[in-house]
């Protein structure tokens, strides 16, 4: 069995003697991969190579970064289908989740090869007695900590922007997605990047405290950005707040869709199940819970239970644990009165601890831990109240703010709602899963703050300087 290595220095890194490599089992039981791991000389040694990269890299002209980036997407694109079947089969999501992501991952890194030029640009305000002028510089080097959900558009997302803008990254890929992230940071060696622009690490689940502090508290290193889990994000948020170092957090949701009683009930049925359904429902952005009146409630659910009973493919979750948490969840809620459907679907050679069938839990109330707890499975809640106010009040509440949607045939009506709404992306007559190379992506409250995407995503990896000249 090979081992997936690490990249320092644009060189590929292997320790001997299998020293702090793990080993990751596919869910249907055929193989098993294994990985490098880094230790804390090795993240210093990555932090080394992307401090001299950057000196050479951050005076290049943005004309020269732009080509490069441009070179990358066709890297991918010329890599696109055997990166694909290794984001399926290492993360169970299926050749439509493989596509959608890939696609999504050559827009990113064409829109931030086109506005290379433009973060460079900066300003000339008036003040008294001289001239001013406004710059933009990038920081150093960024590490980027990516998921294993969307490994392709959420790897490549991490990085390709504080490279854009004229810093160097260090890639911390997942060790649920080893090899796909790693498929990607090779792109960059492929695209003729310089050794040390991006450097790429794995590491057990054991050595995360040591390896992340090893690289926050590393001078070099002057800002971090995480896709993740809400506890995971706070942990970070601390470090790096003890280090003065800035961080963007883009972290759990638990995303509302809202049926207004005007709303066409097939498409709320057909956005529902697909933002919840879609990549097995672990996406952040995932549909958790539907709101609607109690007057609308019966004929939605019937609608969505029909689309449930035509699903004949199973799910499967990313691990055992992932798979028991979904299943406390519904536990909980079955004792406390919910209602639960489940898709026709029987596990298949799967591993029977990952598989879950898709889920429908009607009769949702607060006091389940459904409702606060973000299940990251394919699983969607519907929750009935008496008016549309009521459901404005609850959508209010929430302590998260990542994605949501409305469902109604009066735009101006959905339009004044999503106004309301504290959540850094309002969908109207969609599912609550979106995001495009163009769109600054992000949320409020315990989803996380900073914006990724185009160019707010550019401007997370700038510092201002102020320069006057005075007769």
């Amino acid at each position: 069995m090979s081992t997936i290595p690490l990249i320092i220095d644009g060189q590929d890194v292997v320790l001997p003697f299998h020293e702090r490599q793990g080993t990751i089992i596919n869910a249907y039981g055929q193989d098993s991969v294994r990985y490098q791991g880094a230790t804390k000389e090795l993240a210093l040694r990555a932090a080394r190579s992307s401090a001299r990269a950057f000196v050479a890299w951050s005076n290049i002209t943005p004309v020269e970064r732009r080509s490069l980036l441009f070179k990358l997407a066709e890297a991918l694109r010329n890599r696109a289908e055997e990166i694909k079947r290794v984001c399926d089969k290492e993360i169970h999501c299926g050749p439509l989740w493989a596509e959608i992501i890939t696609n999504d991952a050559v827009g990113l890194i064409e829109e931030y090869g086109a506005l290379t030029t433009s973060v460079a640009t900066g300003s000339v305000p008036f003040i008294q007695n001289g001239h001013g002028l406004v710059l933009k510089e990038p920081l150093g080097v960024v590490l980027g900590i990516a998921p294993w959900n969307a490994p392709i558009i959420l790897g490549l997302r991490a990085v390709v922007a504080p490279i854009a803008a004229g810093n160097v990254a260090i890639l911390k890929g997942s060790e649920l997605s080893p090899r796909t992230h790693y498929l990607l940071a090779s792109l960059f060696r492929e695209a003729g990047f310089p050794p040390g622009v991006l450097n790429f690490l794995l590491h057990r689940p054991e050595d995360a405290p040591e390896i992340f502090d090893t690289l926050i508290n590393h001078p070099a290193t002057k800002k971090c950005n995480f896709t993740g889990s809400t506890q995971v994000g706070r942990i970070i948020a601390s470090q790096a707040a003890l280090a003065l170092k800035p961080v963007l957090l883009e972290l759990g949701g638990k995303n509302f869709t809202v049926v207004l009683d005007d709303a066409d009930l097939d498409l709320a049925a057909q956005e529902i199940t697909k933002g919840a359904f879609l990549n097995n429902g672990q996406i952040c952005m995932s549909t958790d819970i539907v709101l609607v009146t109690t007057a609308v409630a019966p004929a939605l659910e019937a609608k969505i239970l029909a689309i449930l009973r035509g699903i004949n493919t199973i799910s499967v979750l990313i691990s055992p644990a992932a798979r028991a948490k979904v299943e406390r969840l519904i536990s909980d809620a079955r004792d406390k009165g919910a209602r639960i459907y489940t898709s026709p679907t029987t596990v298949k050679n799967v591993v029977s601890d990952q598989g879950f069938s898709p889920t429908v839990v009607t009769g949702l109330t607060p006091d389940m831990k459904l409702y606060e707890v973000e299940s990251f499975g394919p699983v969607v809640g519907v929750m009935a109240v008496e008016t549309e106010d009521h459901i404005m009040t609850i959508v209010k509440a929430s302590k998260y703010g990542l994605s949501s949607s409305i469902i109604s045939r009066n735009h101006y009506r959905a339009l004044e709602l999503a106004g309301s709404i504290k959540a850094g992306a309002v969908h109207i007559n969609a599912m609550t899963v979106h995001d495009e190379p163009t769109l600054p992506h992000g949320g409020y409250g315990n989803s996380g703050w900073g914006r990724f995407g185009a160019r707010w995503g550019l401007e997370e990896f700038v510092q201002t300087k102020v320069v006057t000249l005075h007769p």
